[in-house]
């Protein structure tokens, strides 16, 4: 566990795939065909929150949810932010604590939009206890409800990242790392004890620290997944970011059929070709299970984001029919599923 970890699955708030950006789309599962968040657009605990001009008779603005992370330097910041980031969470890192009931109010304002906010408040910023003392004053005297959530760390442990990743304590000056250690923990003793929640990740790896956020964010619902599946072409290499890929290069290729040449796997005759062969409908049931069983794994480990990665020759027929059907089933039981065809259009 360490505040430097990279999270290896980066947030794709977009598919990009060169020429084939027109190509992507958005399997959702849902007739509304929302995107899945893992929370409703407002808080159901109905707080209100008054910005001092409200007009008679127009409802208040939903106050929302408030955590303020912060703890020890190389404790796992970081990390508590980004599951929380992947719950659904609007997150802000290092924000001046002077500023958080401003973010607070823009929040209420947003009409549902940012109904939970996770603020990371850590000594990087200077004066630190006199503007968060009074911050949260502020917060109390608007009746906002807010969760601190601390992250500790043996002084051991501690030393143990920061060599590892070479970086020196943001409090050390020309002292030793323990010095700077020493210094934090005595400036955020005050704040340690007010903690809702305290978590101590000397012993604990990165998926057990999400695994811990989780249980105590995650609610009633199981994280979600959201997967993209990316149909491509072997001649023109691998797509780097896929967790998974799998070859279609096993079916007859409609390239040879000649009056399926010009079309692409979007088209029906073409997709009829290539389910109509065998082990193509084998290959898509059970790999659909197959994908069943390692989305569970992914949602103990904390892993949110896959990219499956489905090819053929070119990327033009067989591939980009498959990527169709399997985005299909995903959406159909509940996962969040863009598909993209990087290289259709290529050739």
């Amino acid at each position: 566990m360490t505040e430097h970890d990279a999270d290896p699955t980066p947030r794709r708030d977009q598919a990009r795939g060169g020429p084939g950006d027109d190509m992507a789309r958005q399997h959702t599962g849902r007739s509304d065909a929302r995107r899945h968040t893992g929370q409703d657009a407002a808080d159901d605990n109905g707080a209100q929150v008054s910005t001092g001009s409200e007009t008679p008779g127009v409802p208040e603005a939903a106050i929302p949810e408030l955590v303020i992370i912060s703890g020890m330097s190389g404790a796992g910041r970081s990390t508590a932010a980004k599951c929380l980031e992947d719950l659904g969470w609007f997150v802000v890192d290092n924000l001046p604590p002077a500023l958080i009931p401003t973010m607070v109010e823009l929040g209420a304002r947003s009409q549902g939009n940012v109904a939970r906010i996770a603020v990371v408040v850590d000594v990087r910023g200077r004066r630190f206890f006199d503007n968060l003392r009074e911050s949260l004053a502020d917060l109390e005297a608007k009746h906002v409800t807010r969760r601190i959530v601390f992250l500790e760390s043996s002084d051991e442990a501690l030393v143990r990242r920061f060599e590892s990743v070479r970086r020196p304590h943001p409090l050390q000056g020309d002292g030793r790392i323990v010095d700077g250690i020493a210094a934090e923990r005595e400036l955020l003793r005050e704040l340690r004890g007010d903690a809702d929640l305290v978590i101590d990740t000397s012993s604990l790896n990165v998926h057990e620290l999400r695994a811990k956020m989780d249980a105590q964010f995650a609610g009633e619902e199981e994280p979600e997944l959201r997967a993209t599946v990316m149909s491509f072409g072997f001649k023109y290499g691998l797509p780097v970011d896929a967790d998974l890929v799998a070859d279609m290069r096993f079916l007859p290729n409609p390239h040879w059929v000649p009056e399926l040449r010009p079309f692409t796997g979007l088209n029906e005759e073409v997709a009829a070709y290539v389910f109509n062969q065998p082990g193509a409908k084998e290959f898509l049931d059970r790999y659909a299970e197959l994908l069943r069983l390692i989305a569970a794994g992914y949602r103990r480990e904390g892993k949110r984001y896959v990219t499956i990665a489905i090819g053929c020759t070119g990327g033009k027929h067989r591939s980009v029919a498959m990527s169709e059907k399997l985005a299909a089933r995903l959406a159909a039981e509940g996962v969040e599923t863009v598909v993209v065809h990087r290289d259709m259009g290529r050739e």
